[in-house]
């Protein structure tokens, strides 16, 4: 691929860090062995790579300016650890953003080179384009993956406009950061892999990796800036990651950029987190960058891709006017006091005497189906003569009792107040007990909901909280998604 033209590129760009951190200095209390320093993002028990998705494309969706989600022609979604097999999961998160009908959504799974696929995809796309990275990375207690992986996630849209401070007259936002050029390395060898149903991945000895992928790093890199017509010299942030530790280790000692120009990757804080690790960084990166930046990165998995992004001059606006977390503010307000016996039940990995109550029934997928918009996209309804809102949507009104005089209203994205709520302890929940609330949305409408991401002690009346997409529930092999409330955080 050769270069691309300076008015096709990223309008818009999100992460999503799940609130709670594992200490890895648990695993070697409980264990004695594995561990390490630092933490690892965990992502709760009702959560899965399709909510997170969910998370980061909202705010990927926030910054790219009003419309972008009714103008975009694709949704690709990646991940290596899909909720589904032979079921697109991309059109859970589809429906979950509320985007029109005729928005093409399909799956790139199964390795965490498919994001790089996702992208290069997009970038290649005619019509707007949403990419969702997401993956839950982890392994047997103990072992090496659980204790240096990390669950989050990162979105992307790809759309065309000018590369000023404001968008061209067909683009509903500007380009803040072009492509370049890329260049891969591919090769085919047996370095990790992960059988379906298994709950490891296999991986050879270490020297092997490294000496699979630091020459393919090498080769791409040079092709990549070759491609771009920069030197080394000319990098101002250089990102790397990968499947393999060492090798990734070893490619960013060696790829020739002067002190400060490697970018963190993140997992001292948050651990590998395959799929959207390097897109995560690029975000991360973005929140900081300059315009005229020039930003390369690089992914070693089952060969090399190196993409050379530019910021533009749009980039300082764009941070300016998004509401969305950084990606430093998401992991630095994340809760590190989980507890390792704790998160051993989250990843199925301790089994626990259940609540004394039956199993939770499948939902249903034909009443799943007539209110998609609801359950989904968690559209409630306005009276059109009284502007009374209801949730969920209704055909009367309960105020002025007018019938089909209603006009539907997304409320994920409006925040609310916890009006009262209670404790309850013997229901069904993997991290019991389950903390239920009436809340007041703003403008108008009342809903009983349950509550998330949140200690029950701190629980009040009057905290203000905001809408997240979570999977209540497995039944019979049907994830029950739905939403739920968190509280807003600085």
């Amino acid at each position: 691929m050769g270069a691309m033209t300076a008015s096709s590129g990223i309008i818009g760009y999100g992460a999503y860090v799940p609130y709670f951190r594992l200490d890895r200095k648990a695993i070697t209390a409980t264990l004695g062995q594995g561990g390490g320093r630092g933490t690892r993002a965990v992502a709760s028990f009702d959560e899965d790579t399709t909510s997170m998705g969910v998370e980061a494309a909202r705010n990927a969706l926030a910054g790219a300016g009003a419309g972008t989600g009714a103008e975009l022609g694709s949704l690709y979604f990646a991940t290596a650890d899909p909720a589904y097999l032979d079921k697109t999961n991309a059109t859970a998160i589809h429906a979950a953003l509320g985007l029109p009908q005729s928005t093409f959504a399909v799956d790139m799974g199964g390795a965490v080179r498919s994001g790089t696929g996702a992208i290069l995809a997009a970038s290649d796309a005619s019509r707007s384009t949403l990419v969702v990275l997401s993956d839950t990375r982890g392994g047997l207690a103990g072992g090496s993956d659980e204790g240096t992986g990390g669950d989050a996630a990162a979105a992307l849209v790809f759309g065309t406009g000018s590369t000023g401070s404001t968008g061209s007259s067909g683009s509903s936002a500007p380009v803040v950061c072009e492509l370049v050029a890329h260049a891969s390395s591919t090769a085919e060898f047996l370095d990790r892999w992960r059988l379906p149903g298994a709950e490891s991945s296999s991986m050879w000895e270490e020297r092997f990796g490294e000496q699979e992928y630091v020459p393919l790093a090498h080769a791409a890199i040079a092709d990549a800036l070759k491609q771009a017509t920069i030197t080394v010299d000319q990098v101002t942030h250089l990102i790397v990651g990968g499947v393999h530790n060492r090798a990734v280790g070893v490619i960013a000692k060696t790829a020739g950029v002067g002190t400060g120009i490697l970018a963190d990757d993140l997992t001292s804080a948050i651990g590998n987190t395959g799929t959207p690790g390097t897109a995560l960084v690029l975000c991360d990166v973005l929140d900081r960058a300059a315009a005229g930046d020039i930003i390369v990165q690089v992914v070693a998995s089952d060969g090399v891709d190196v993409l050379v992004w530019r910021a533009t001059a749009a980039l300082n606006a764009y941070r300016q006017a998004r509401t969305a977390a950084t990606v430093s503010a998401q992991i630095a307000g994340g809760n590190t006091t989980l507890s390792y016996p704790l998160y051993l039940t989250w990843k199925g990995q301790l089994r626990r005497e259940p609540p004394r109550r039956p199993d939770p029934d499948r939902p249903s997928g034909p009443p799943s189906a007539r209110m998609t918009e609801w359950k989904f996209g968690f559209n409630g309804s306005r009276c059109l003569a009284c502007s009374t809102r209801h949730l969920p949507p209704m055909r009367v009104c309960v105020n002025c009792h007018a019938v089909d005089e209603m006009t539907p209203e997304r409320l994920a994205d409006v925040p609310a107040t916890i009006a009262t709520f209670t404790i309850d302890r013997l229901a069904f929940s993997l991290s019991p007990p389950v903390v239920s609330a009436i809340i007041d949305f703003d403008g108008g409408g009342r809903f009983n909901c349950e509550l998330t991401d949140m200690d029950p002690a701190e629980v009040q009346i009057g905290t203000r909280v905001q809408m997240t997409f979570r999977r209540i529930l497995t039944g019979q092999g049907v994830h029950n998604y739905f939403w739920k409330a968190k509280p807003i955080r600085a």
